[in-house]
């Protein structure tokens, strides 16, 4: 459905959908995390494009996770997670960790076991160790509030970016 108005620059108005939205975000760019959990199966993750910094005093971010993703069980009963800012040489480990049903932790991803059991990836531009404070329903989504415990922010590189629906790098 579409309605006249005066408002956008074509002429027409949609009116709130999922395309909508979906429409209107593939036009933000944003940095590319992987978000990562021991769960009760092993090692969890996923890709997310999200994560917000929240508060600084104390140290807080954000990310929002799908309740019918893979990782989501493992996400709920956990009390820390790992969050890492991937550069944009890791274009491959964010389809991996985005992709349905694959083998996330195995070949070719390097990882160890971090803090508070977290797993942690190798090669990203810095990770941190947080612990999750609240579980948002937010639709079919959680909002995950975590406080940050530790962290490595040394790597270095430029960062991962999504866009337009595909990863890609930032440009001189």
């Amino acid at each position: 459905m579409t309605a006249t108005s005066d408002l956008g620059a074509s002429g027409t108005v949609q009116f709130a959908s999922p395309q909508l939205l979906r429409s209107v975000f593939r036009r933000h760019a944003a940095g590319v995390a992987v978000i990562t959990a021991r769960g009760d199966a092993g090692p969890a993750g996923f890709t997310a494009t999200s994560l917000t910094s929240v508060s600084a005093e104390p140290p807080m971010l954000s990310f929002g996770i799908g309740t019918g993703g893979s990782s989501w069980p493992a996400i709920a009963a956990t009390d820390h997670v790992g969050v890492h800012i991937l550069g944009e040489h890791q274009e491959e480990l964010a389809a991996t960790f985005a992709r349905s049903g694959a083998d996330r932790f195995g070949a070719p991803t390097a990882w160890r076991e971090g803090p508070k059991g977290v797993p942690v990836l190798d090669g990203v531009l810095a990770w941190l160790v947080c612990r999750v404070v609240t579980r948002v329903p937010a639709g079919d989504h959680r909002i995950v509030l975590a406080e940050v415990v530790l962290g490595d922010p040394a790597g270095a590189g430029r960062p991962l970016l999504y866009h337009q629906g595909r990863f890609s790098a930032l440009r001189d």
